[in-house]
């Protein structure tokens, strides 16, 4: 045992891990993760618009890694929230901060490398307050059935600050190491660190995302990876555990790569059925509306499953009078569902709507 989860792990080793870390399973799956990371980059390419996924995307994986932390929204809620301007619930507005965290984060790397001042961002943005290393000791994590303490971060600002310089080297120094396994370790020793009072476990998510990008293996940060973990959550705390208790780092490995994996997959074939069912949307404007349909109005469409009459204004494919009889005659023909939202009318894309918000593509 490398500690006892009572007692502040302030002897947490430094990185990399003294040991072999690319063992012949872990490159084999690295081989598998990367070929569906590959895909997927390339996947967004055949879309017409990728402002789709860099707007959808985001939303989903930040209801997702809310989830994990059991704060309980629905993807619906985010899509109506992120469009009308109307106060979300509590729930709502965490997992939109999520998504503006990870946007924040991404342009953030056009300044600066990866590293301790970008988590500080990225969990101010996620907490709406200013998050900085945290100085007082007390924290402790606690097991969610019974309450008892499974593990104690190390305390003392100075300390924690020393184990982030470690971490930031690790993440931007020159290396041979893959860097999916790069993310893997560094993900487990930022969570062990525990840097900040609350919210670390988002801002790790981002910064695992971030650093996806960063490498260069993914332009932007369109991966759904907090729904592998949600399908594999207690495994993913337990194999957080083992690395600390156990040294057990290949398995850690394995598990955090077989999410890329599954993730970058299930984001794939999402992307296969948006294009599909845009080309069936197509279709269906060009025959019943041939008049109304351009490129710009299918755009809109799939922006994102709602859209209101300022959409069309904005993109200067009608003034608001005409962009009414639009979204009314796509009513008509049963592309879109009209729903009155307090002063807003919203306009539902609802094939689009369901094909997001169910499971499986």
């Amino acid at each position: 045992m490398s500690c006892k989860p009572e007692l502040p792990y302030n002897e947490l080793p430094p990185l990399p891990p003294k040991r072999e870390l690319e063992t012949v399973k872990i490159l084999k799956q690295c081989i598998r993760s990367r070929t569906e990371l590959a895909e997927l980059e390339h996947a967004g390419d055949f879309l017409p618009d990728k402002a789709v996924l860099i707007n959808v995307m985001p939303l989903l994986e930040a209801q997702a890694s809310s989830e994990i932390e059991n704060i309980v929204t629905t993807t619906d809620h985010l899509f109506r929230s992120s469009l009308l301007e109307l106060p979300p619930d509590a729930s709502t507005k965490e997992a939109l901060d999520y998504r503006a965290a990870l946007n924040e984060g991404c342009r953030s790397l056009s300044d600066r490398p990866l590293g301790v001042a970008t988590a500080e961002r990225v969990c101010s943005v996620i907490k709406s307050r200013k998050m900085n290393v945290r100085k007082q000791p007390g924290t402790a994590l606690g097991s969610e059935s019974t309450g008892q303490v499974v593990y104690t971060p190390p305390v003392g600002e100075k300390l924690l600050r020393e184990k982030l310089s470690n971490w930031e080297r690790f993440l931007n120094e020159p290396t041979e190491l893959d860097p999916l396994v790069v993310m893997a370790v560094a993900h487990y020793q930022f969570e062990a660190i525990h840097p900040f009072s609350d919210g670390n476990g988002r801002t790790g998510r981002v910064l695992n995302l971030l650093h996806l990008v960063q490498s260069g293996l993914l332009s932007t940060p369109i991966l759904y990876q907090s729904r592998g973990i949600i399908r594999r959550k207690a495994e993913y705390y337990d194999k957080l555990r083992a690395v600390t208790f156990e040294d057990d780092w290949e398995n850690w490995i394995l598990y955090m790569l077989e999410v890329v994996e599954k993730s970058a997959h299930w984001t794939n074939q999402k992307i296969r059925s948006i294009r599909k069912l845009r080309e069936q949307t197509k279709s269906q404007l060009k025959k019943a509306l041939p008049k109304l349909y351009s490129s710009e109005l299918l755009d809109v469409l799939f922006h994102q499953p709602y859209c209101r009459i300022a959409d069309l204004v904005d993109r200067g494919i009608a003034k608001r009078q005409s962009a009414s009889v639009y979204l009314k005659k796509l009513v008509e023909i049963r592309i879109l569902e009209e729903e009155k939202v307090g002063r807003d009318k919203l306009f539902i894309h609802h094939q689009y709507r369901k094909l997001l918000l169910t499971e499986d593509s």
